[in-house]
């Protein structure tokens, strides 16, 4: 892993809404909220950004059939991590922070430090993850966020055993509850509440749903997003929220997944309506085989053998075309600066410096899995995005960075 500076960003609490259940009007309290690279070699950004994907195929497919499932959390290559206090008097632990799955589990690193807060439960948890696993006892605890942001009575996992997590503690868990299913023992099918639902459902938030804005950044120290929890921050997106359902695909239904299609520039479709997912724990945008080559295609890009990823040259860059995602009948542009790995970043990926590559990738499949695009970190620093569990939705909305020439 590459040694940066931490990013900072904000966790938000809000405490009123609007009649749309995504809408809140100002906000209280901050979180440190750091970003990491966690990149060591060439091809290691692409690599477990697949693994991730793969993961996330095949451990649903074992759900399904009746077997425990797991979610790929810690192959990523972009990292985000929140200082949370566990117990009461609590202790500080540091857990990544993935929209991808929903346990919240502490060990890994720091040991637990039982208080008076803590009540040991009957079950085990287990869950597997893409270059890791941990085992453990589940109990009840007290998260502390914030001062006055504090979940009471949260089941939360303490590892045992522990693989992948060198760095870190744990998992901040804020995926779709039913991510949980199949992590207990012996309750194989009892879901866990989330952070995000217990807020709301202790009354903290007024609304059981979260919203993330990310900033496109070039550098290893500045404040690039936040987090809210129980609405949105106005100030951070513009134009109107565009909110679509959960998709019904399986396995994107089980994700914060949305139906999709992509065009490049005015009329080259690369993907028709298809599942695909928001992630913060994947990097780049993965899409189906089949887009990935129409879409190299389009851009005239060769693979570069250092990265794993799409190069193009500077006269190809001038005549790069914005990526359209069109969801929920709204065309989200996606600018040809968005389209590229920020270049003074570019040797942190075992790259060259004056070389320039592209954040779109290959998924690993072709099209028609069930889950066919991930909008990973590069697509969620360009857009905000919310994640609303009472209404089975996500909201998506353009900001002051969608367009922005950073990288």
């Amino acid at each position: 892993m590459f040694p940066t500076a931490p990013l900072t960003a904000v966790l938000l609490l809000i405490v009123s809404v609007a009649a749309n259940p995504i809408v809140v009007r100002k906000t209280l309290v901050s979180l440190p909220f750091a970003r990491r690279l966690n990149i060591t070699g060439a091809h290691d950004l692409i690599q477990k950004d697949r693994t991730r994907a793969r993961n996330m195929f095949n451990s649903h497919k074992n759900k399904r059939s009746g077997t425990p499932g797991s979610v790929s959390v810690t192959n990523v290559a972009v990292v985000y991590e929140a200082s949370v206090g566990i117990g009461a008097p609590p202790t500080s632990y540091t857990l990544l922070v993935d929209t991808g799955s929903s346990n919240t589990w502490i060990g890994a690193g720091k040991p637990y430090v039982p208080t008076g807060s803590s009540v040991p439960l009957p079950d085990s948890v287990c869950v597997t993850y893409g270059s890791g696993s941990f085992c453990g006892m589940e109990v009840l605890e007290t998260v502390t966020l914030t001062p006055t942001l504090v979940v009471h009575n949260q089941s939360i996992g303490i590892a045992s055993t522990s693989t992948g997590f060198q760095g870190f503690d744990g998992i901040l868990g804020l995926g779709p509850v039913d991510l949980t299913i199949g992590t207990l023992s012996p309750d194989t099918n009892t879901p866990i509440p989330t952070v995000t639902d217990n807020l709301f459902l202790q009354g903290t938030t007024p609304a059981d749903l979260l919203s993330i804005s990310f900033q496109p950044t070039t550098t290893a120290s500045v404040k690039n997003g936040e987090l809210m929890f129980g609405g949105n921050d106005t100030t951070q997106f513009t134009g109107p929220i565009t909110t679509v359902p959960i998709t019904t695909a399986f396995p994107a239904s089980e994700f914060w997944g949305v139906d999709e299609s992509i065009r490049y520039g005015a009329s080259t479709i690369i993907l028709a309506s298809t599942p695909g997912i928001f992630d913060t724990g994947t990097t780049l945008i993965l899409i189906a085989t089949n887009g990935f080559n129409l879409y190299k295609s389009a851009t005239g890009a060769v693979l570069d053998a250092n990265t794993g990823l799409l190069r193009i040259t500077p006269a190809q860059f001038s005549n790069l075309k914005s990526l359209f995602f069109i969801i929920g009948g709204t065309a989200f542009e996606f600018t040809a600066n968005a389209q590229i790995w920020p270049r003074s970043l570019n040797t942190l990926i075992g790259g060259t410096a004056s070389s320039i590559y592209l954040v779109v990738n290959d998924i690993g499949t072709p099209s028609g899995q069930g889950l066919d695009i991930i909008n990973g970190f590069t697509f969620l620093e360009r857009f905000y995005t919310i994640y609303d569990t009472t209404n089975k939705q996500v909201g998506i909305a353009k900001t002051p960075f969608t367009t922005a020439t950073t990288n």
